[in-house]
């Protein structure tokens, strides 16, 4: 098992025993918390590619998973994990590259000001800074990287109920990794773009809700 989906496996152990902590939570707390839950795809920068390498325009799979506090209705922060796989297009040398990031973020939900959206749908910025862990597979084990990201995106979410909601994200990673002249500086140092799609579980209620 790599490195990288031992680190996702105990990033979502801990996620859950604070989920499951915090749904015990006494009902003064109602909402502040939620749980995130998603699943898509990634498109890395081709241009952060050591040559000959390049990777497939659009890769699967994106898993991120988040618990977020609502500070007011409209205010908020979460701290969340991102596991990332992608691989070579068809004129490159074979490669499986395991990118996986951890980000701080604010919040923002605008919807009270946004007046022509439906009652169900609602919409969600988000954005801060993180860290990157990019590893490879197979015969580039040993040229690991790791670097600072900043992170920024939109979720539009639809309302199922008060306390549970589906929602479509796309986000942007912006990676501070220097860049690399050869294979032995590192794999991969570029940026990231996501798509997903996710559940939002309000863990205790619905305080903030008219």
């Amino acid at each position: 098992m790599n490195t990288s989906f031992k680190t996702f496996k105990f990033a979502s152990t801990i996620l859950l025993i604070v989920v499951c902590y915090f749904s015990g939570y006494s009902q003064s707390e109602t909402s502040t918390w939620k749980a995130q839950f998603a699943v898509g795809i990634n498109s890395p920068s081709q241009n952060a590619f050591v040559t000959p390498f390049e990777a497939k325009p659009v890769n699967f799979p994106t898993f991120n998973i988040g618990l977020q506090r609502m500070l007011s209705k409209s205010l908020g922060v979460k701290l969340d994990f991102g596991y990332n796989r992608f691989s070579n297009a068809s004129n490159s040398p074979d490669f499986k590259v395991n990118y996986s990031r951890i980000n701080a973020q604010a919040v923002y939900d605008p919807s009270d000001m946004i007046n022509f959206l439906p009652p169900r749908i609602s919409v969600i910025a988000h954005g801060g800074p993180g860290f990157t862990f990019v590893k490879p597979l197979g015969n580039y084990v040993d040229y690991n990287t790791s670097f600072l990201n900043a992170m920024v995106g939109l979720e539009v979410h639809y309302g199922i109920s008060q306390t549970l909601s589906l929602y479509f994200d796309t986000s942007y990673i912006y990676s501070f990794g220097r860049t690399h002249d050869s294979l032995g500086d590192g794999f991969y140092n570029g940026n990231l773009l996501t798509a997903t799609v996710g559940i939002s579980i309000s863990l205790s209620g619905c305080y903030y809700c008219e």
